[in-house]
């Protein structure tokens, strides 16, 4: 199907397994909160700016909260089910495109949020997706970082995302990797470079 639709129906599968109550790493939100959230973004374009522009947020809230209070069951249909077909990310270029990320970031935030979690098992597409969307964000999340950053796949490639002396190189598998640059902190990763520069970087908040 993709990895968008792959992940979307997993993450659906997991939301009826953990429940509306469960933790995610979306702070402050619970599972409830994050299927309204992905909701909002896929059917309600007056209220998308907010997700991304402080000025709209308010608006945003509200409408999530709206959503948020609807039965669980429906929400989780709601999400399983995606846009309408006219919706722009119906399109499957499209919806890998806005999609894929999304979704792996968001599948992991309610996997790593519950107690004694594992990482997922290896999967070649999954892991070489998500090694290209850690590049491809890369450059915008990080941009407030205090150091230069190198991303380093355990394969050995290595991708620049942020120039900057001193720099500090983090090695980890790729969903660790899209992970870190989303601003999540639930990963298995390893930092090597001076140690104060380390320190400035792993205090920093990244994300949109």
């Amino acid at each position: 199907m993709g990895l968008a639709a792959d992940e979307r129906q997993a993450l659906s599968a997991l939301f009826e397994q953990v429940g509306p109550d469960a933790p995610t790493l979306c702070e402050g939100w619970t599972t409830r909160d994050l299927a309204a959230h992905l909701i909002v973004r896929e059917h309600r374009i007056d209220a998308s700016p907010g997700i991304m522009l402080p000025a709209f947020a308010g608006h945003t809230k509200r409408v999530q909260d709206g959503y948020a209070a609807k039965p669980w069951p429906a929400l989780i249909d709601q999400v399983r089910r995606g846009p309408s077909w006219y919706w722009p990310a119906a399109i499957g270029p499209l919806n890998e495109l806005t999609n894929g990320a999304e979704f792996l970031v968001h599948h992991e935030d309610v996997i790593r949020a519950q107690p004694g979690w594992e990482p997922r098992p290896a999967d070649p597409a999954r892991d070489e997706a998500a090694w290209r969307f850690a590049r491809q964000s890369a450059k915008l999340n990080l941009r407030k970082s205090p150091v230069g950053v190198v991303l380093r796949h355990t394969d050995g490639r290595t991708a620049q995302a942020k120039s900057g002396t001193p720099s500090v190189t983090v090695t980890g598998d790729p969903i660790d990797l899209l992970l870190f640059v989303f601003g999540r902190s639930a990963v298995h990763l390893k930092f090597d470079g001076d140690s104060a520069a380390i320190e400035r970087l792993q205090a920093a908040s990244f994300g949109m």
